[in-house]
């Protein structure tokens, strides 16, 4: 398998779950500002939706999304940890906290990555992910990870998105569960691996 990815985009989840399942991939790097791939190829006629993750499947088919993708790698690895069999409400509470991280921190985080919005689009935005970053620390209270006792794929998506705050210059202190949350993913070693493979460390 191929991994497009970008440096702490939100590909890195789908890094770190191929490095948590000792899968064999390959990784090429994408500059979204060229669309071009490290190998100079088009990133746009290969994925024409333009943006990371992007995974080429070794038989040619490719598949997009990052909570499509994590799955799909979960499912190879059925005997894992990463996430609840299929079919049990575990399961959907995986994908309950996938589709939460995709459309209520993710899509949130939007605003600030664009810095001609005026500064009260971005002070809304923060607001609005501060109230859902209370959300998230109050179902890690007493918890390790986000569905218990094992780090699954929501964890990961979880700490990429979660990571942005710190590249952006949010202040995490209201939210010390968080921080201790980042700081105890970023210990994993296969996250480490990941961080030191996409230059962040």
């Amino acid at each position: 398998m191929k991994l497009f990815y970008t440096p702490g985009a939100c590909s890195m989840a789908c890094h770190i779950t191929l490095r948590e399942l000792a899968l064999p991939f390959d990784l090429i790097k994408v500059d979204l500002a060229t669309g071009r791939t490290e190998t100079g190829d088009d990133f746009r006629i290969l994925n024409p939706k333009g943006y990371v993750p992007a995974l080429e499947l070794d038989h040619g088919e490719w598949l997009t999304e990052n909570q499509v993708i994590l799955q799909y790698l979960v499912d190879q690895v059925p005997a894992g940890d990463l996430a609840p069999p299929q079919g049990t409400l575990e399961r959907y509470r995986l994908m309950e906290w996938l589709a939460f991280i995709a459309t209520e921190l993710h899509k949130g985080f939007a605003p600030l990555w664009n810095r001609d919005l005026p500064k009260e689009v971005h002070q809304m935005a923060r607001e609005r992910l501060g109230k859902r970053f209370g959300f998230v620390e109050k179902t890690l209270l007493g918890h390790e990870w986000l569905l218990g006792p094992n780090f699954t794929i929501a964890d990961a998506y979880l700490f990429t998105v979660l990571n942005w705050a710190h590249v952006l210059k949010m202040d995490l202190s209201p939210w010390p569960g968080l921080e201790s949350y980042i700081h105890r993913v970023g210990n994993r070693p296969h996250v480490k691996a990941t961080l030191t493979a996409e230059g962040l460390v």
